[in-house]
């Protein structure tokens, strides 16, 4: 029997989940049905292709944009580069080089039997899962050799716009006690339909998520783990218009932790719902089957709504990101749900409503290393009163079982953190983790009280939400405005022109091979 400290009925928590499964049902039946020019670029990487051309376009665009301007996407990208490998010879690189060079169209050749395309893709695809079960098993050997960090991890960003500054920044962060480094994207790269190339020395606001970079940090993480004997875990985002691309390139370069909600991206970047949709299935197979933990983005619902009245369109989300997760075949181990430290500070009990909600996801989410968020829209320029207000959050997330804690900074509201601000951060943590340890093993929480109101409450709430959302399916809902009072239209937004109906013989093996495997 489910035992629950805030007394929560586990009855509404299963029938919040059922309907969360009707919802992501229905979202899975349209995505079965379509594939997107992401998902096809994807395939291209995953298969060996990689580069640009002379006008520094990336040949996976290159190959795609071929077959797309041809009207035939829908047969799939797999389908036309194998039969093209079995007119000539070529591997699927070569081909991309010679369709750069405007020497082969890849959609005006004769066509081989579906048997013998798919005979011809197969090495390569097989190949690949070979490399990225190799960096799983990798990573195993790391944490068992060196160890690592205890839950909450502490998670802290790195954003300088240069990959090699950002390196000193990350080794710095991890001899001074990170366990997790979030390399942030440079503003506005979701919207790119393309993935830059190479390293990267310019960037505003973070640092271009390129492969190249990812390897760069990869390697710079393994010598600071060797030289302070613990693993250290690098995150960055598959989120936006090239999200299950970022997946791949995140998967071949052994990263560890991965931004990638559809969600996040269709209220705050306005990408296209049914675009972004279709690209979180096949990144979620890819992050399921490459052991990256997912993070997702319901903590940014609260920095556009009041967190007090809608903290409850965070836990429907959050059961929403669950389902659609699990039909990806990902492990509830790897679900990082959000959630976050939001309050009015001037709230009068705004620590026990937060304490409120920690718990009851935690109770909900037992198995989950779930993700929580610091104050961010409440946060000033009084670095004094930012520092409370990070230790306030600091506390609840020791007391209730977080598994990633992203660390606030005193200096949030002012500008990008120093390496000083960052130790500070660190160091308010730690000593609080230290100090209230085991507060979650020893506290009660009063019946009839505040704290166990509130959650019953919160549940409440999200389970009408979530009994809405079944009634009109999530693409509607999204239209009505019913998460972080944000509308967004299933036809609007960036990126529809990149979806593309399957035809029938379409195929796609890594489904069938990643789906679930690799535990």
């Amino acid at each position: 029997m489910r035992k629950s400290k805030l007394g929560l009925d586990f009855a509404k928590v299963d029938e919040a989940r059922r309907l969360a499964e009707n919802i992501a049902a229905d979202v899975q039946n349209f995505v079965e049905n379509y594939s997107t020019v992401a998902v096809e670029r994807t395939l291209c990487r995953l298969i060996g292709i990689d580069g640009i051309d002379e006008n520094e376009v990336p040949l996976p665009n290159v190959v795609v944009d071929q077959v797309h301007n041809n009207k035939l996407l829908g047969h799939g990208i797999l389908y036309f580069i194998g039969n093209a490998i079995c007119n000539t010879g070529l591997t699927p690189q070569q081909i991309a080089e010679e369709i750069a060079k405007s020497n082969l169209d890849i959609t005006k050749l004769s066509l081989h039997s579906i048997e013998k395309i798919q005979e011809a893709v197969m090495p390569y695809i097989n190949a690949t899962v070979e490399r990225i079960k190799n960096n799983v098993k990798r990573r195993k050997e790391l944490l068992e050799t060196l160890g690592e960090g205890s839950r909450p991890y502490l998670y802290v960003i790195v954003a300088t716009g240069n990959i090699y500054e950002d390196v000193i920044q990350a080794q710095a962060a991890a001899r001074q006690g990170a366990d997790i480094i979030a390399v942030i994207r440079t503003t506005g790269q979701s919207l790119l339909d393309y993935v830059p190339y190479g390293a990267t020395t310019e960037g505003f606001g973070g640092t271009y998520a390129t492969q190249e970079n990812f390897k760069i940090m990869r390697s710079a993480l393994d010598e600071v783990g060797q030289e302070i004997g613990r693993y250290i875990r690098l995150c960055n985002y598959c989120s936006g218009l090239c999200m299950p691309e970022i997946a791949a390139m995140g998967a071949l370069e052994r990263l560890d932790v991965m931004l990638n909600d559809a969600l996040y991206g269709i209220l705050f970047r306005d990408i296209n719902p049914q675009r972004t949709i279709i690209d979180q299935y096949f990144s979620r197979i890819i992050n399921g089957f490459a052991g990256v933990i997912i993070n997702t983005g319901e903590d940014n619902y609260l920095t556009t709504a009041d967190a007090f009245e809608q903290a409850h369109t965070v836990l429907a989300s959050d059961l929403i990101n669950e389902q659609l997760a699990l039909l990806a075949g990902m492990p509830e181990e790897q679900m990082g749900l959000g959630h976050a430290f939001e309050m009015d500070p001037d709230l009068k009990n705004g620590f026990l409503y937060e304490l409120a909600q920690a718990q009851m996801t935690r109770e909900i989410f037992p198995k989950a290393p779930l993700k929580y968020m610091p104050p961010t829209k409440y946060m000033t320029g009084n670095i004094f009163r930012g520092h409370v207000q990070d230790a306030l959050f600091n506390q609840i997330s020791i007391w209730t079982g977080q598994g990633i804690h992203l660390l606030g900074m005193l200096t949030e509201a002012i500008h990008t953190p120093f390496m000083s601000d960052r130790y500070l951060s660190i160091e308010n943590a730690k000593y609080i983790f230290n100090n209230l340890h085991d507060i979650g093993n020893e506290v009660e929480f009063k019946e009839g009280g505040i704290i166990r109101q509130r959650a019953a409450k919160v549940l409440d709430d999200a389970l009408n939400l979530l009994a809405e959302i079944e009634k009109l399916g999530l693409f509607t809902a999204l239209e009505k405005g019913l998460f972080a009072e944000t509308k967004r239209s299933r036809n609007g937004g960036k990126g529809l022109n990149g979806v593309v109906e399957k035809a029938e013989n379409y195929f796609n093996p890594f489904i069938n091979l990643m789906k679930g495997g690799n535990k």
